[in-house]
């Protein structure tokens, strides 16, 4: 799952490890997800960052635990950032696919170490497991799940508010019906 929708989220502002609270719409998204989680088995974690965390204690409570492998991608200089204004001011860094900046933010940690604590964190689970994490990292985690190379980490939407259900190699996404 990735977290709901921040305020940050909303003003199109760049969050890597920086934060902003979840927003109203973040708040009721988070709610769906408890909805959707409801009777799921499994181990419950999510990203410690605060954005991460305030959407688990909505959708979990108390019961879950901080991985800080599920951290999204650390975005450098860029952090707390206006999007649109960074791609006027570096337009050559925007170039290319549709992700692939991510992986030259001045200062950021790039996909390579990314995908590195990504399979981690992967290898080291045991069974089901329910995770709160956040755009990018959640895309490597589909990515490495699926048996994908990173190369296909912009392919699919990924749903605040939608539960990305990886069994047996394949994606299935599960959203409320107020998400429209």
């Amino acid at each position: 799952m990735r977290h709901g929708e921040t305020l940050w989220n909303v003003e199109g502002r760049l969050q890597g490890r920086g934060d902003s609270p979840l927003s109203d719409c973040g708040i009721r998204q988070a709610g769906w997800l408890a909805h959707l989680t409801r009777g799921i088995d499994g181990f419950r974690v999510s990203s410690p960052l605060g954005r991460a965390d305030q959407t688990a204690r909505i959708v979990f409570g108390d019961r879950f635990r901080h991985d800080a492998r599920l951290s999204e991608i650390c975005v450098g200089n860029f952090a707390g950032h206006l999007e649109r204004d960074l791609r006027g001011r570096y337009p050559d860094l925007f170039r290319g696919g549709d992700l692939a900046w991510y992986d030259r933010c001045p200062g950021g940690e790039g996909f390579a170490a990314l995908e590195a604590r990504c399979r981690a964190f992967l290898m080291d689970l045991t069974g089901a497991t329910l995770v709160v994490t956040h755009g990018i990292t959640l895309r490597m985690l589909r990515c490495l799940a699926l048996g994908q190379a990173p190369a296909h980490l912009a392919q699919g939407v990924i749903h605040q508010g939608g539960i990305h259900m990886i069994r047996n190699g394949a994606e299935t996404v599960m959203r409320h019906v107020d998400d429209v």
